[in-house]
């Protein structure tokens, strides 16, 4: 656990994987594996950490986000207007997602995962991790 570069960002995606999983067995809707996916990136983002790493993770969620976004849309007509339906559609989740996402590409470009240098001031090198 001492080679965990970001534990919140790792705990998280114990807990995102875990939460699909558990999803994905008591519903068996496959739109529950997008869950699994980000809770797996944000477990290896969290291991490993890096610029490279952090930007192509918030594009797969901005990705997955469009897809449940998608997901979401087809499914509206069968929507109730409740919390457990709101909260249990794709498309609140999808458009969290893609928030989320884009979140998280403009964090691989944050002064905390460049090492306290501004974007403008890394080298080639420093730009490719």
């Amino acid at each position: 656990m001492s080679n965990v570069k970001s534990p919140l960002t790792f705990g998280i995606g114990l807990a995102l994987a875990g939460a699909g999983v558990w999803g994905l067995v008591a519903s068996g809707n496959p739109s529950v594996f997008v869950p699994v996916l980000i809770g797996i990136c944000l477990v290896l983002t969290g291991w490993r950490g890096g610029r490279r790493l952090t930007v192509l993770l918030g594009h797969v969620i901005v990705v997955c986000g469009c897809f449940l976004t998608t997901l979401g849309i087809y499914l509206f007509p069968h929507a109730k207007p409740d919390l457990a339906h709101v909260f249990g559609f794709p498309l609140f989740w999808g458009l969290f997602s893609i928030l989320g996402g884009i979140c998280t590409i403009y964090h691989g470009f944050c002064r905390c995962v460049c090492g306290g240098k501004k974007p403008s001031e890394l080298t080639n090198v420093e730009r490719s991790n």
